[in-house]
């Protein structure tokens, strides 16, 4: 008997010391949701108690055939489903209207359509969204045979309209549940994350853009869901390496990584996910009760998730992405010339049948690798003899780099020391190295130009556009006191690779020029209307530059030693297919990569890099939606699709942005002189809301200052979505401090009810004033458009009538 009362006393002893174990954890690990933790295991005690009584009174569970080892609780939230319902009913309403292209649906519907035809395309974003649209119309039968010309064109019944646009309304639809348990999941009320689902649903931007084939619905979706499950993770931090800990933490990491792999505006969310995931483990380590193998088993667990996950999904992607893309495309002119030639057709049907090993006598063409796409050129002109800045030039003539294919572009490879250029025909016929005089690295050459047979030169005089740097011409000898300086050293940097001898397409090459050690550099910069506006090109003593790498793209050797007959091969210069070139995965993994980060080559379609677009804006002009953009508009009425945002929304969400703050620095300025003016825990979900939203307000938006490329209104929509979030959670924070007044609580609460109403109110009168922009359906007269123009800035078309 004293034995069993023993074991009971050391029970409920066991207890007491997990309960107050778990309540240091969580105050360790500041949990929102330590309550509901605390609720759950005073009811597992409330249940063991309950089995202890049974056992005293000789009610023993003898059937365990009865007793359920295993069940599914599924709860519907009401709430929650009206809003998702509610916005599948205005994204699918008449989802194929208008049945033409709408704003960038021209440069996406293309990419479906290359995928359909495995065609390789250039886009400077990751292809996730762009795959699973192209999988959905590859399902509905879409061929990839429709031309998306030009904005406006009308859709084919050959195009499935409503199955392209499909995925996008899909998302744009549960974007909206999604940030309801998003502020479910920050603490508040279910009448605050339905103010939230409100507001997303009510937004005219929103809407509009999730109705078309475009990204942004993806995005922001993906960034929503992606935040949830953080925090759903961060809610079982006391229940570590659990089932669900692990599902949440994969489905975080999975979620943000899918964002990242649709639009690179991803990243924003990923850090503001990484750095709570860090900031988390960083108060774990002060926890006492965890020990040095545990917290390395949370690093370890997290490392591997967030870090090796995401890698591993990214690069999935891209596998997919180009073993799907094998056949040579509009925009392979983009990639180096090892890459389009690794591809069906295109620059393979010109180059592989062409001699491998470049010797003296070769004729080629040489491109700028890394970069802007261009080739070495001449031409007959020469510089000008004073550049606007009164600077003086050799006035030879002018050696650039070119963006097109032109007889310009061939060179000639020449050993100083030899007098002919004429390769064996023997050697032409077997391309046997034994019989031709090949280039090594270390040799030193001259390159002439094909149709003007004068010699690459440089010499000390500034180049045009960079003075820094010396002019690269063709040296012409004008009886000047300018000897000629025409001699380069070839070195090949990827000799590691490709071996010391110069070959064609694979060998990477600087030119050094003996006299100087400069490098043979692309400057970037534009020349004026004397140089065609094409590219300067210059020598630089910097010699380790990307800009400074050549490779020879097309080759052939030369055959007659007389100028004319030379220039007629040059210009009728054809070669026979054999086979292509071959590059691993990585190499062109990490080929597109660079050049979708680090070159400024285009958007979609190239609208990352036009500059003065009508439509473009700063951001200064997004907070209170000082422009939009026409999408659409139709041919025979003033029907439009114009992108604008609910103008009560943005504008309430830019208050509650400036709200937050000044109540963050006025309740930390309180707490510094020992003023508490809101309980501890409505501090600690104060807290949370900000790092969360307005962190991820911030980390969405402020980096814009800092970008040169042409901006849109759609780019501040991953900021939007954290804004309106804050307003929401703004809302309750206010409600509850007028709650807690007790001088002012009636009057305070009568004001704010007044005052919300007639807010929800105005947000739905405007988003239906504005739904015609969203959908386009509506045939509109010059004046209603002109009524709808409620600032300046707003620039609609009107079609007089």
């Amino acid at each position: 008997m004293d034995s069993e009362v023993r074991n009971r006393k050391n029970i409920k002893e066991s207890k007491i010391n997990k309960k107050n174990r778990t309540i240091k954890y969580l105050d360790d690990v500041d949990s929102p949701k330590a309550e509901d933790i605390l609720k759950k295991e005073g009811d597992e005690n409330l249940s063991h108690s309950a089995s202890e009584e049974k056992l005293q009174n000789g009610e023993s569970d003898d059937f365990p055939q009865k007793r359920k080892r295993f069940s599914i609780n599924v709860e519907v939230d009401f709430l929650s489903l009206v809003l998702f319902l509610s916005a599948l009913i205005t994204r699918l309403y008449r989802l194929e209207e208008p049945s033409s292209i709408v704003f960038d649906e021209l440069h996406y519907g293309k990419y479906i359509s290359l995928y359909m035809k495995r065609t390789f395309f250039f886009d400077s974003h990751p292809p996730l969204g762009k795959q699973v649209i192209a999988l959905v119309a590859y399902l509905a039968g879409f061929d990839g045979q429709f031309n998306f010309d030009r904005i406006g064109s009308a859709y084919t019944n050959s195009v499935p309209v409503f199955a392209l646009r499909l995925v996008p309304a899909l998302c744009g639809s549960l974007m909206i549940p999604t940030a309801y348990h998003v502020i479910l999941e920050l603490g508040y009320s279910q009448g605050c994350a339905a103010l939230a689902g409100f507001l997303f649903l009510f937004d005219n931007a929103l809407l509009t853009q999730s109705r078309f084939i475009l990204m942004e619905s993806m995005l922001l979706f993906l960034a929503l869901l992606g935040v949830l499950c953080l925090l759903k993770f961060r809610r079982l931090s006391c229940q570590p390496f659990t089932l669900k800990w692990w599902l949440w933490l994969f489905l975080m990491a999975t979620s943000l990584t899918g964002a990242l792999c649709v639009k690179y505006a991803g990243i924003f969310t990923c850090m503001l996910g990484l750095s709570l995931v860090v900031r988390d483990y960083w108060r774990l380590l002060g926890n006492k009760n965890i020990t040095n193998g545990a917290a390395l088993k949370h690093f370890l667990a997290r490392s591997l998730v967030v870090l090796v996950l995401p890698m591993i999904l990214y690069v999935g992607v891209f596998r997919t992405h180009l073993s799907i893309l094998s056949r040579a495309g509009p925009h392979d002119s983009v990639m180096t010339s090892a890459f389009q030639a690794s591809l069906e057709g295109g620059l393979a049907s010109i180059t592989k049948g062409q001699p491998l090993e470049v010797a003296h006598g070769s004729q080629v063409t040489l491109r700028h690798t890394h970069g802007r796409t261009c080739w070495l050129h001449s031409h007959a002109h020469v510089y000008p003899l004073r550049y606007p800045d009164d600077r003086g030039s050799s006035h030879q003539q002018q050696v650039t780099c070119y963006s097109f294919k032109d007889v310009n572009n061939w060179w000639i490879v020449k050993r100083p020391e030899k007098t002919d250029l004429v390769v064996s025909s023997a050697a032409v016929s077997v391309h046997d190295s034994m019989k031709v005089d090949a280039i090594r690295h270390g040799d030193v050459i001259q390159l002439i130009h094909g149709i003007t047979g004068r010699a690459l030169n440089t010499h000390d005089v500034a180049a045009p556009m960079s003075p820094q740097n010396q002019e690269v011409s063709c040296y012409i000898d004008y009886n000047v006191s300018m000897p000629a300086q025409n001699l380069w050293r070839v070195e090949i940097v990827n000799r590691d690779q490709v071996g010391p001898v110069w070959h064609t397409i694979e060998s990477l090459v600087q030119f050094i020029h003996v006299n100087t050690s400069h490098a043979l550099r692309f400057s970037g910069k534009q020349l004026p209307e004397w140089g065609f506006n094409q590219h300067e090109v210059v020598s630089d003593r910097n010699i380790q530059h990307d800009d400074a790498i050549w490779n020879v793209e097309e080759h052939r050797y030369t055959q007659s030693e007389d100028k004319k007959d030379r220039e007629k091969e040059l210009v009728n210069a054809e070669m026979i297919p054999l086979r292509p070139t071959r590059l691993s995965f990585w190499e062109k993994f990490s080929e597109l990569q660079w050049k979708m980060l680090f070159t400024a080559s285009g958007g979609a379609g190239g609208t990352d890099t036009v500059q003065n677009h009508m439509y473009s804006s700063s951001p200064l002009d997004w907070p209170f939606m000082a422009t939009g953009i026409a999408y659409w508009v139709s041919s025979d009425s003033n029907a439009q699709v114009h992108l604008l945002g609910n103008v009560v929304i943005w504008y309430s969400g830019t208050v509650s942005v400036v709200v937050y703050s000044t109540l963050l620095v006025f309740y930390l300025l309180r707490q510094r002189r020992k003023c508490y003016d809101i309980s501890e825990d409505a501090w600690k979900k104060f807290l949370m809301t900000g790092e969360v939203l307005l962190g991820g307000y911030l980390l969405h938006y402020v980096p814009y200052f800092f970008t040169e490329k042409t901006l849109f209104l759609h780019s501040y929509f991953p900021a939007l979505v954290f804004k309106i979030l804050l307003t929401a959670a703004l809302i309750e924070h206010l409600h509850s401090i007028i709650t807690e007044s007790r001088r002012w609580r009636v009057f305070g609460l009568m004001i704010f009810w007044i005052s919300a109403f007639s807010w929800l109110v105005f947000i739905i009168v405007v988003f239906r004033k504005f739904s015609v922009f969203c959908y386009g359906n509506t045939p509109l007269t010059a004046n209603d458009i002109l009524n709808l123009r409620w600032r300046e800035s707003w620039d609609f078309i009107v079609h007089r009538q």
